[in-house]
């Protein structure tokens, strides 16, 4: 099988990722789950999601579909199609499942995949994450990684942007 077409396999919708966690959940693996719109995959992604795997056995990412980041960013973004940024997520060996959300928040996968921790960056606190309230009411945690210094999305955009300025 060739490598795109297996990381592809990594993308799944709801209804399969439930049955996915339901075999996870049935070898005792720890599920750790975080989410984006990881419009322009950098560093400090990187370093987020391979952190992020750390914590657990498996780690699941939600991304924002483009009509979401839309109503959050705006009509300038995202850059890169779902597609692909679902599929360049599913490449990365540290992500064991893709799933695309097309709400503006992740509550209704956190509610209904139910991991055993869920991850956000370092710009969050525990009261500003969505779901944390649920995690933890059914016995899991929420943890904060510290962004890796210098890297992000909007600072990319910017200094593209000034180029075609220049």
């Amino acid at each position: 099988m060739s490598s795109l077409k297996k990381s592809s396999s990594k993308i799944q919708n709801l209804e399969k990722a439930k049955r996915t966690i339901q075999d996870w959940n049935s070898n005792e693996e720890i599920i750790v789950f975080t989410n984006g719109c990881f419009d322009l995959l950098h560093l400090g992604h990187i370093d987020y999601l391979c952190k992020a795997k750390d914590l657990g056995s498996k780690l699941i990412v939600g991304v924002n579909s483009s009509d979401s980041v839309r109503k959050l960013k705006g009509p300038s973004r995202p850059i890169n199609s779902t597609k692909s940024r679902s599929n360049l997520l599913a490449a990365l060996e540290c992500i064991d499942l893709v799933i695309v959300f097309e709400e503006e928040t992740p509550i209704n996968l956190i509610t209904q995949l139910k991991p055993s921790i869920l991850v956000k960056g370092g710009d969050y606190t525990i009261e500003t994450i969505v779901g944390a309230e649920e995690v933890k009411k059914s016995g899991g945690r929420v943890e904060i990684i510290p962004f890796l210094p210098g890297y992000s999305t909007s600072k990319i955009v910017t200094k593209i942007q000034s180029f075609s300025k220049s």
